[in-house]
């Protein structure tokens, strides 16, 4: 099948289109993560964007459906350099991508176009499959609206409030698109899980008299989450709170931080982290914006930065109870990683 992948910028690569035909736009954005597409692939942070990956061979070990991070698959797009079509076990990709009208294209120059992205930074793009007119994708990733001018959370939070029964804490989650490991490390240490969609208001919260406040990861700019941010806003202080990724965000923004948007933010299984004692681990990640630092009120104190470019990676006020984290730790990216350290000291607070 023909396609076509069109850049803003005007840039084109043509390729093998993979999945349905059609169109879909969105920002074009990297991962250097050697395994585990299926579970970026169906990763709500991943909604309004096309998601290449810097691997060279996706899809050898088919669709593993018992690792999706949501019921279905958010990123807009897939670009890969080769697709393999006989997987060792699972569903084909091509062919799960056909039944889900999913639209992929395989055979591009992912290197090259990785470095461009790297230079100039996230660039908007359109996907053509059945078609390779490359004028008209071009144009079309031109229109296509910048991810900041987006409200993404309201299409993947749940639409309304539910509970997964546990023996342990209570746990009021704020759902902007919560992925399915975050929710197995809250429920496996026995987590009482009281989930709210993103709307949610604070007296909503607090009459389920919940033990803390935990917010989840999400798509898009967390400027556009003014609902959860005013809701957070007036909970800080009331419950300890804890938060992953667009959590992170979402307090930093409430205690009166600003949030950046990343050059090309930060997408894999492999980003290095400092802790404040020093110690390194390995995580994953997926953010494009990251709280700047220096606007943290008196009492925050940084407790992790990445190592290779020095941006904030977590932080906390303990005066206030807020604990967070911009990696995922519920990801499990290495043998020394940081499931057990986030999860096991928020549980010991609470206890």
């Amino acid at each position: 099948m023909k396609a076509v992948l069109g850049l803003e910028n005007g840039r084109y690569f043509f390729g093998e289109g993979f999945g349905a035909e059609g169109v879909t736009g969105g920002e074009l954005v990297f991962t250097t993560q050697m395994t585990g597409y299926m579970e970026a692939l169906t990763d709500p942070s991943y909604h309004g964007q096309i998601l290449l990956f810097t691997y060279p061979l996706i899809g050898n070990y088919g669709v593993d459906k018992e690792n999706f991070q949501n019921p279905r698959v958010w990123a807009g797009g897939c670009v890969v350099h080769e697709l393999c079509r006989k997987p060792a076990q699972y569903q084909p990709l091509h062919s799960f991508f056909e039944e889900q009208g999913l639209l992929g294209i395989s055979g591009i120059d992912t290197r090259n176009l990785t470095i461009g992205i790297r230079e100039q930074g996230t660039i908007r793009a359109a996907l053509l499959t059945g078609s390779d007119d490359h004028e008209a994708a071009v144009e079309l990733a031109k229109k296509t609206p910048d991810i900041t001018a987006r409200s993404l959370i309201p299409d993947v939070s749940c639409k309304q409030y539910w509970h997964m029964p546990g023996t342990g804490p209570r746990i009021a989650v704020i759902d902007l698109g919560i992925k399915t490991n975050m929710l197995k490390s809250l429920s496996c240490r026995g987590g009482d899980l009281h989930i709210f969609p993103h709307n949610v208001k604070p007296d909503e919260i607090l009459a389920c008299r919940p033990d803390c406040l935990f917010i989840s990861n999400g798509p898009g700019d967390p400027e556009q989450a003014v609902d959860t941010v005013k809701t957070v806003r007036e909970l800080i202080g009331q419950l300890p709170v804890f938060g992953i990724c667009m959590g992170n965000q979402i307090c930093g923004l409430s205690l009166g931080a600003r949030c950046e948007k990343m050059k090309f933010g930060h997408r894999g299984a492999n980003q290095p982290v400092r802790h404040m004692d020093g110690t390194i681990a390995i995580s994953s990640q997926n953010h494009g914006f990251v709280v700047d630092g220096e606007t943290l009120p008196e009492g925050c104190e940084v407790t992790f930065v990445n190592c290779n470019d020095g941006t904030l990676e977590g932080f906390q006020d303990t005066s206030l109870d807020v604990h967070c984290v911009q990696f995922h730790p519920e990801a499990h990216a290495g043998p020394h990683d940081t499931e057990k350290h986030y999860f096991d000291r928020m549980f010991r607070r609470m206890n």
